[in-house]
């Protein structure tokens, strides 16, 4: 399934999780070839002979000298300003298109299951409804972009990976483990997801459908045009099932437009995307409540620049807004929400090169507002707003809050080491209008070319959602005195690759206060919002073999990826707690294995293995009831030529019966197909 990824003269640099509003390829006007760099090389899969180059150009004597050395070697970063794959002491997890392709998954959130440190809680088929953490988090603990643009939902996480795209628009997904406040401000408290669409040139016309098991259709559709020199990319699709349980019926559709233009002197991107979901909610969000409903429309909107020249000036612009409506009892207004978000945001910053290195700025202001019928303060009567499309029905409360943040970041980059340190200073007018500091620092050294080894230290802190300070229903009870979670986040690991063998090894841990959960104190109680201190600490072994360089062969067996993170969890109180929601139902061992093989001509099978051991526990007939070990097995069967694709997939084919939240029955087994053709 994954293949190493290979090096070219004067390949294009690409810049990932350099914080562009668009990340990576938008700079680009030729059409570019990259190969794989599966989760399990986690960025070390550059060939040893171009390890063994990047030493020498780790410090040019001019500027000329490292652009044309960053023409010819891959650039990922986890931070400010971008540096190579070598030079880079973060770690960050790469899912490319073929692995994507390759992979047998029904969804987006699908893919993140295959990352090992990455925890997804599923809310029904197709990631109708996902919770996405990482390294033992929760949901609302990590910052979400789209093409390097944070579209996180300050209402709620449960609502932030409504994403307006489809797995086929998507070129690749990044995945950066640990604190990143310093480089993405707040919300990135343990990581950051940034999903990079495909930034084709050329014409290109897609189209494709699939179905299967519950009632379950889907069709989309791409075209990629230019009209001088701006690029146009349009996606758009929709589809529906029965969802495969009971009161889990979904449909959805999505449209996603993203631009380019250059020049000599920047490169301008926008992008424009909608999402529109319905769907039955069984238990979402309380087993007292079976028959819930939910209806969910997403508007996205931003545009970035980058300039040329000595100081790269990087502007972007974006607004994001979110509709929701939650029906405690499906088609009554009992218990029934209706909430609009909206963010704006505005950030400017850029990078330059000195003799000392790379020295990066910024700035963003960010305002998040919202209007409900259950969260924020009270409005009088006559400030109330009319919920859209429905009568007599007005938004009776409001909240809204400002954040302004500056960031430094400066890098030092030697013959063998790396040395990254950086700060964030942070003002939210709803805590006290003071600025707190997030510092962090990164180092990596590489004692030859087949290994480096990285130590890391950065502070993160999360605001509170809207939820967590005022959602009140006859389960759940918000707390208005909630401050900003802080987490410490210490990294310490190694990586190796040598002759198609790679390996990655990493141990963590972060020290979090004021932790936000909602929890039980007693087995009648309903369930509050509550800070206490927890502590994750954790270790991750991750190991890729590529048959096809070991034996220096067309290997019948193509790729077989491994990963394996195990996390324990303390908490630094003695409260009593009966029952907590999110923050303790961590994953303990979390296995993966993928083998991507031949079978006969161009058809191909690829095997995923996944096995979860959840903490924690859930209720059921009033009794705690401890989550189940399970382990899944998928199976994607594909006979692929260059103008079409044909497709049978399996998820869950041992048919298991298992919760990733407690009460939300998953579905069985599930087959699927379909074909692609490129038109």
């Amino acid at each position: 399934m994954y293949n190493k990824q290979t090096r070219k003269p004067k390949a294009i640099t690409w810049k990932q999780f350099a914080n562009k509003g668009y990340c990576a390829f938008a700079s680009l006007r030729k059409e570019v070839r990259i190969g794989v760099l599966s989760i399990a090389t986690l960025g070390v899969a550059a060939q040893s002979e171009a390890m063994a180059s990047t030493f020498r150009m780790l410090n040019p004597e001019t500027e000329e000298a490292e652009d044309e050395q960053e023409m010819s070697e891959v650039t990922i970063s986890g931070t400010m300003a971008p540096l190579t794959l070598l030079q880079s002491a973060r770690i960050v997890s790469v899912l490319t298109r073929q692995d994507i392709e390759q992979a047998g998954v029904q969804s987006i959130n699908d893919l993140f299951k295959l990352a090992t440190g990455v925890d997804v809680r599923q809310r029904g088929g197709f990631g109708i409804q996902t919770d996405i953490s990482i390294d033992g988090g929760i949901f609302d603990q990590i910052t979400l972009l789209l093409n390097g643009v944070n579209i996180s939902n300050p209402q709620t996480g449960h609502l932030s990976a409504d994403f307006p795209v489809s797995v086929n628009d998507i070129e690749r997904i990044e995945i950066l483990e640990g604190a990143a406040s310093r480089v993405y401000g707040g919300q990135s408290f343990g990581g950051a997801i940034n999903i990079v669409t495909r930034h084709e040139e050329r014409r290109v016309a897609e189209v494709g459908v699939q179905g299967g098991s519950f009632g379950t259709f889907e069709a989309d559709a791409r075209l990629g045009f230019s009209i001088k020199n701006i690029n146009n990319r349009i996606s758009g699709g929709g589809g529906r099932s029965n969802g495969g349980t009971d009161n889990s019926d979904w449909k959805k559709g999505q449209l996603f437009y993203q631009g380019d233009y250059a020049n000599d002197l920047l490169t301008l991107d926008w992008q424009f995307g909608f999402s529109k979901k319905a769907y039955g909610a069984n238990t979402f969000y309380s087993a007292a409540y079976p028959n819930q409903y939910e209806r969910n429309e997403r508007y996205i909107l931003s545009v970035s620049a980058e300039t040329k020249g000595k100081f790269h000036f990087m502007p972007q612009v974006y607004w994001n807004r979110s509709y929701d409506n939650f029906e405690l009892i499906r088609d009554e207004r009992f218990g029934e929400n209706f909430h609009q978000t909206d963010v704006y945001g505005l950030k400017a910053g850029g990078f330059f090169r000195w003799v000392g290195g790379k020295t990066a700025l910024g700035a963003e202001l960010r305002h998040e507002g919202i209007l409900s019928t259950n969260l924020g303060q009270e409005l009088k009567p006559e400030q109330y707003v009319s919920v859209r499309s429905e009568n007599n029905i007005f938004y009776t409360k409001q909240d809204d809050r400002t954040t302004v943040s500056f960031n430094l970041e400066h890098n030092i980059l030697l013959n063998h080491w790396t040395f990254s340190a950086g700060l964030l200073a942070s003002m939210t007018t709803s805590v006290d209008h003071k600025f707190r500091f997030y510092p962090g620092v990164d180092v990596a050294y590489r004692p030859n070319a087949y290994w480096k080894v990285f130590f890391s230290y950065n502070k993160g802190f999360r605001l509170p959602t809207f939820t967590d300070l005022y959602y009140k229903s006859v389960t759940l009870e918000g707390n208005k005195g909630l401050k900003p979670e802080n987490n410490h986040s210490v990294q310490i690991g190694g990586q190796f690759h040598k002759n198609g063998y790679a390996g990655t090894i990493r141990a963590f841990y972060h020290r979090g206060n004021n932790m936000i959960d909602w929890v039980m104190y007693t087995a009648e109680d309903t369930y509050h919002s509550a800070a206490f201190q927890l502590d994750n600490m954790g270790v991750q072994v991750e190991g890729r073999f590529n048959f096809d360089e070991i034996t220096g062969t067309n290997a019948w067996v193509k790729n077989l990826t491994l990963g394996y993170t195990h996390i324990y969890q303390k908490r630094n109180d003695d409260t009593n707690i009966y029952k907590s929601n999110y923050a303790m139902e961590y994953l303990r061992n979390k296995f993966v294995a993928t083998l991507y093989h031949k079978i006969w001509n161009r058809l191909t099978a690829t095997w995923n293995v996944r096995l979860q051991d959840r903490m924690g526990n859930y209720i059921s007939s009033g009794q705690l009831v401890g989550y189940r070990t399970f382990a899944n097995l998928d199976v994607k069967l594909q006979w692929t030529t260059p103008h079409y694709n044909l497709f049978v997939q399996g998820t869950n084919i041992t048919n298991n019966k298992y919760y990733d939240l407690g009460n939300v029955p998953q579905p069985g087994i599930w087959i699927m197909a379909g074909a692609r053709w490129k038109l």
